[in-house]
């Protein structure tokens, strides 16, 4: 990332770099993303919703759902009338992650607080079933929703969660991501206060971290039993 000079007005303030050919992005296309080991595609409730249930359901504890506003659901059916009502719109804008190698969904991810006036927008509702967590395919899926917003012309790129997430926490800074602080009491669900940390990437901090994933994405970056050799966080980090 290269370091901006300072810029000051006619009465010597301080002020932000001007965008002289700024144009707004369209919001995010709705088209499947093709990856090595998962795809992204549009979340539909009779193609997606009973594999995603039966993928959460390993998880007994209903750990996966602490986190988020809604969950567990206690029926497939009561699930999948929830994505019917919840998920169907353009912000959010849900997709499915599928693996390459099973052909199921795992896991879901979208697009939310989409935001075109200023080129930001969010990665949200991030829910990673047992099958999925720790997988290669896991990473790629946040790479390959990167990779479109960043391509389709957005500058900011956010991440955010319960500040007592500890893994979310891990995970955007894994993924490249900058903390941008934690704002207090930002909201309340399932009858407790949030405070919400704040993560981003911009657009001058892309080129980097493009080349930073492929690396890790590249097959001889995997041992024949599918292990990492280059961990991301030592790819990412130095980005950040």
């Amino acid at each position: 990332m290269t370091s901006r000079h300072i810029i000051t007005n006619v009465l010597g303030q301080p002020i932000g770099f001007p965008m002289p050919n700024w144009k707004n992005p369209s919001p995010p296309s709705k088209e499947k993303m093709e990856g090595r080991f998962c795809r992204v595609e549009r979340l539909n409730p009779q193609i997606h919703a009973a594999h995603l249930f039966e993928s959460n359901a390993i998880d007994q504890s209903g750990s996966l759902w602490t986190y988020l506003p809604y969950g567990p659901f206690p029926t497939s059916d009561s699930y999948r009338g929830w994505i019917e009502t919840v998920c169907n719109g353009s912000d959010p804008l849900f997709f499915a992650i599928i693996s390459v190698d099973k052909n199921q969904a795992p896991g879901v991810a979208s697009y939310m607080r989409i935001d075109t006036g200023v080129g930001s927008v969010e990665v949200g509702h991030i829910n990673y079933s047992p099958l999925l967590q720790r997988t290669p395919a896991a990473t790629e899926a946040m790479y390959l929703m990167m990779k479109r917003a960043f391509e389709s012309g957005y500058r900011r790129y956010e991440w955010k969660c319960d500040a007592l997430n500890a893994k979310s926490r891990s995970a955007a800074i894994r993924l490249g991501f900058t903390f941008e602080g934690v704002f207090r009491q930002a909201s309340i669900y399932k009858g407790r206060s949030r405070d919400t940390a704040w993560y981003s990437i911009i657009d001058s901090e892309w080129p980097a971290l493009d080349k930073a994933f492929l690396q890790w994405l590249e097959p001889a970056n995997f041992d024949e039993m599918g292990k990492q050799r280059v961990r991301l966080t030592e790819l990412t980090f130095p980005v950040l």
